[in-house]
């Protein structure tokens, strides 16, 4: 790796707080390739994957010991994993410690590109629900993206601003806000983030984040979790943002249990002769990029807010669909007893049942993009299933699988025509080490490569 230039102002800061010896030693990390990690998906069995070495503080996050080119990895577009760095992945071990109940409902406030949110997703599996919010259109695209290949059929996915929120004070078990911020701990990796920075920018994204607190605070319910993170190293976002959130809103501390070896640095602000714990990664410290990481438990004397059940519901393009849709997706597919179903544009999705109510008062509110899975619609009496089906965790009953090599995988997420001796005909669920990559429709004398066009691969 070449040697980077970091700005002056952020050095002066950082010799400031860490002092000149040990500030040596963080210029010198900076000035090391980044390790390359992944988290891989519990709910999709990999088979096959070389070289992992465990990241210490999450269940399925490994190291890589080269970075391969993902995009020619079937299992990457399988959903098996997630690139994500090892720092974020804190997240999991405060969720196993703090074992919050996994029955409950989660918001991830800004949420793409989408690894704490499968990350999440992965925690609370097919007990709870999930909301992963993105404002920015073009990355809620590909935070949906994500949350579809990851398959776990808990999460509704919107595009709102913290505003859209307001009248859902009380109401989540745990909000994270992965507050947009000024990027110093990713300099290393990110020129960008090196050449945006200044004082002044960390100054207007410091005022973001109050602006994002200042509603995100009042989402949790009594006896709830905020998290509050950052890729970032400097007090006024991190520290000074503990002490707003607070300030404003009734919060207790929570301390999270660290092994020393991990290198993870406990940070403390006092406020009314109590102490208030942050986390912070450095990477002269950790195998990981800069971090902030922040947990607060909601006062129990706040306020809960339960979900209103909806007599009949009403929705501008969404519609609730009876028993007789239910019993023919649950015979032709397999689906679970527990699934409600609801059609947009003609074609079927499913969300778990003991959350519909929860989606339904969610819709009167939120913008939303993609909730639960799209199964697919009924030509006639032939069932169309959707690419969001195939890479679910959820049965495909009725659908005959086949089994492609690496070369032929590529073929198909390039989205060309396959030809394969032996596939049977009719729609044919492909896969790669057994992982579903997407649908195949035979038609004997040639195939239809049914992979979505706008995710298909170009390199060669």
């Amino acid at each position: 790796m070449s040697s980077i230039l970091l700005p002056e102002a952020f050095e002066k800061r950082m010799k400031d707080y860490l002092g000149e010896e040990e500030f040596s030693q963080f210029h010198d990390a900076m000035e090391k390739d980044p390790r390359t990690s992944i988290r891989l998906n519990p709910f999709k069995n990999v088979t096959e994957y070389p070289n992992l070495i465990k990241v210490p503080w999450s269940t399925c996050g490994y190291y890589l010991v080269d970075r391969p080119s993902f995009t020619l990895d079937p299992l990457f577009h399988a959903g098996a994993y997630y690139v994500q760095e090892a720092s974020s992945m804190f997240l999991d071990h405060i969720l196993n410690h703090l074992q919050v109940p996994k029955n409950g409902v989660f918001l991830d406030l800004a949420a793409a590109p989408g690894g704490k949110s499968t990350l999440l997703s992965s925690y609370l599996g097919e007990e709870g629900f999930l909301i992963a919010n993105e404002v920015i259109k073009t990355r809620a695209s590909i935070l949906k993206e994500n949350i579809i290949k990851w398959g776990l059929a808990n999460t509704l996915v919107t595009q709102n601003d913290p505003e859209h929120f307001s009248n859902l004070e009380g109401f989540f078990d745990l909000v994270l806000v992965d507050a947009p911020c000024s990027g110093e701990g990713m300099f290393r990796k990110d020129p960008d983030a090196r050449n945006e920075w200044s004082p002044e920018h960390v100054n207007l994204c410091a005022m973001r984040q109050e602006r994002i607190m200042d509603q995100a605070g009042a989402l949790v319910k009594a006896g709830g979790y905020l998290v509050y993170s950052t890729c970032t190293f400097n007090v006024q976002e991190n520290e000074d943002m503990l002490r707003f959130i607070c300030s404003e809103f009734s919060y207790e501390p929570v301390r999270i249990p660290l092994v020393p070896s991990w290198g993870i640095v406990e940070t403390t602000v006092e406020l009314e002769g109590i102490p208030y714990f942050g986390y912070k990664f450095y990477p002269h410290k950790v195998e990981g990029e800069g971090f902030f990481v922040c947990v607060l438990k909601r006062s129990e004397d706040t306020y809960i807010q339960e979900p209103q059940r909806i007599k009949d519901f009403k929705h501008p393009f969404i519609k609730s669909e009876g028993k007789a849709i239910l019993h023919k997706l649950v015979e032709t597919l397999g689906l679970p007893e527990n699934s409600s179903i609801y059609s947009l544009q003609g074609s079927f999705f499913r969300i778990p049942t003991e959350f519909q109510k929860h989606f339904e008062f969610l819709s009167r509110f939120l913008n939303i993009k993609y909730f639960g899975v799209e199964l697919g619609k009924f030509n006639k009496e032939q069932f169309v299933p959707t690419h969001e089906l195939a890479v679910s965790i959820l049965p495909k009953h009725g659908f005959k699988t086949f089994e492609l090599s690496k070369k032929e995988a590529l073929d198909f997420l390039r989205k060309e025509e396959i030809p394969i001796p032996g596939m049977p005909e009719g729609w044919v669920l492909v896969t790669f080490q057994n992982l579903p990559l997407g649908w195949v429709k035979n038609l004997g004398k040639r195939t239809n490569n049914n992979y979505p066009k706008e995710w298909r691969i170009r390199m060669r």
